[in-house]
């Protein structure tokens, strides 16, 4: 009998510790915890939200796509959608596929998709087809920002119809960004007097994906945008280049941080924005 007990109290124990190993938990700027439905009820207040990525998480895609369906339910065609992953010289191939002109093989052939997304970035654009909500491609095409990264800064040279594709020229580039003194040292010594290309290969990013967010967004509507975290960690980069040029615009950054622990505490030396998701740290990855 005394062996049945201890059994019995042995599987509740480990039940109970089961039952705590949550996905992910939401903290706000003050670093309270919150539920996901009071994170929703904040951001319909603001003009913009800067989601930041894992590029390969599935926890975070599943969340991005989630926020974004429950964004709609509050807001409806008040929302508009930008990314990240599609580049501003393939908007039109967009375009066509949420038109329905189109169909997933012909956009892989018409535009520079990500290797993952059929599982992670194809869920969000066929939400804005059904929904009938704009996709806007919003960064510069990569072969710009490799260009600035091998060369500097005053390497662009663009022809009349590539200016449309690119942030109007000549761009801020400072250390006063957060993250891009971090960026900085992490190239390290071997970069060289090429530390500051790289640092610059990221701003052009920022800056036009900034631009583009402002030249799409219209008043009264609510642009939720998709984008690699470092892009708007700490309320640097594109959070940056919005405020830069639009002071008065109300954006809420969402920010990650990964946990060992099963309880997913904020880490106490996380600098927050406005929402911040925790994830385990030990998250199967997708790549």
């Amino acid at each position: 009998m005394r062996k049945l007990s201890l059994l019995a109290l042995l599987c509740g124990a480990f039940s109970l510790q089961a039952q705590d190993m949550p996905a992910y938990r939401v903290y706000n700027a003050k670093g309270k915890a919150v539920d996901f439905g009071k994170m929703i009820r904040q951001l319909e207040k603001y003009d913009v939200v800067l989601f930041g990525e894992y590029h390969n998480n599935s926890i975070v895609h599943w969340l991005e796509l989630k926020t974004t369906e429950a964004l709609y339910e509050k807001a409806g065609n008040r929302l508009m959608l930008g990314a990240e992953m599609f580049e501003r010289d393939n908007q039109e191939a967009v375009n066509r596929y949420l038109a329905g002109e189109s169909d997933d093989k012909k956009l892989a052939e018409e535009a520079r998709l990500w290797k993952n997304h059929p599982t992670d970035y194809k869920p969000l654009l066929d939400f804005a087809k059904a929904k009938k909500l704009p996709m806007v491609a919003t960064n510069v095409p990569r072969r710009y920002a490799s260009t600035v990264a091998r060369k500097g800064v005053d390497s662009l040279i663009l022809e009349p119809q590539e200016k449309a594709w690119v942030v109007k020229l000549p761009y801020t580039v400072t250390l006063e960004t957060p993250g891009y003194e971090e960026m900085r040292k992490m190239m390290g010594d071997h970069a060289g007097g090429k530390a500051m290309n790289f640092v610059a290969a990221q701003a052009i990013k920022d800056a036009t994906m900034a631009e583009s967010i402002l030249q799409h967004l219209e008043a009264g509507k609510l642009l939720l945008h998709y984008h690699g975290d470092f892009h708007s960690k700490q309320y640097g980069g594109i959070y940056w280049y919005l405020k830069q040029a639009r002071p008065d615009l109300k954006v809420a950054v969402i920010s990650l941080a990964e946990s060992e622990d099963n309880r997913l505490p904020l880490p106490g030396d996380f600098v927050k924005t406005d929402f911040n998701l925790v994830i385990p740290k030990d998250m199967t990855k997708t790549y």
